[in-house]
């Protein structure tokens, strides 16, 4: 497929999906939500690692107000069904993991898009806003669902009510985003994280992906009973075979990734 709102490269297990209208902050159109949607549905079948980034000074600045000539025509709950929850569900029902590289501003649906994100590694510069009140409306694309779970409910509550800027070096610390990086050493942290897991046990990778995003709804009974499953599965793959021979001989495993 051609795109016009994203570039993709894909190398040695890695598929780096890369938002491209610099000019409006990578906004967010209907275009480029379709774009995203099949890129990383393609991507997930395709490489062992998918990178979600920016192109230029922001990562992406939430919805484009302008993507519609007329405003008071948008049907802001259709837009959510039909064309924001396709392209979250794509993220994170991604049999393989899927890494936010934040490169920029993070702002309204597009902090809530790198939140939903398996791993967000942002750089130093890098901030997120969840500036839907500042236009009255309340955070969406799951914003509202992953906040409370990452940083809790009064510091979520916060960020909602004062949509006030949240710095990278911030938002690691309340535990939002997994790891901020010098911005001179960003895609140089970015890459080695990302390599490290296309080089990786990636069925173990899969499976720690399903097992975690389960937990939420799963009782612990049923949370325990499905880690023996997958456990089960994971010790039939020749990559555990593979890290049992390479810890017992003290050299590092050669993973195949099944």
């Amino acid at each position: 497929m051609n795109y016009e709102t994203i570039t993709t490269e894909t190398r040695e297990g890695m598929a780096v999906i890369t938002m491209n209208r610099p000019d409006v902050m990578n906004a967010l159109n209907t275009q480029m939500r379709a774009e995203i949607t099949h890129a990383v549905s393609a991507a997930g079948q395709e490489a062992r690692v998918v990178v979600l980034t920016g192109t230029g000074a922001a990562f992406c600045s939430g919805q484009d107000l302008g993507d519609r000539a007329n405003m008071g025509n948008i049907n802001l709950e259709r837009t959510l069904r039909d064309e924001y929850i396709p392209m979250l569900n794509a993220i994170v029902d991604c049999p393989v993991p899927v890494i936010a590289a934040v490169n920029g501003t993070a702002a309204g649906a597009g902090a809530n898009l790198a939140l939903i994100c398996d791993v967000t590694i942002a750089t130093e510069s890098a901030s997120f806003i969840q500036a839907f009140s500042k236009i009255g409306l309340i955070p969406d694309a799951g914003g509202t669902w992953a906040l409370p779970r990452t940083i809790g409910l009064q510091r979520a509550m916060g960020a909602a009510l004062f949509a006030e800027k949240i710095t990278a070096t911030q938002a690691a610390d309340w535990g939002m985003i997994w790891e901020v990086a010098a911005d001179e050493a960003f895609e140089e942290v970015w890459k080695a994280r990302a390599t490290h897991l296309a080089t990786g046990p990636s069925e173990a990778f899969k499976r720690i992906k399903q097992v975690m995003r389960a937990s939420s709804g799963n009782s612990l009974e049923e949370q325990l009973l499905l880690e023996g499953q997958l456990q089960g599965q994971c010790g039939k793959s020749r990559d555990f075979m593979e890290g049992v021979m390479a810890f017992l001989q003290k050299r590092p495993a050669q993973f195949e990734g099944r």
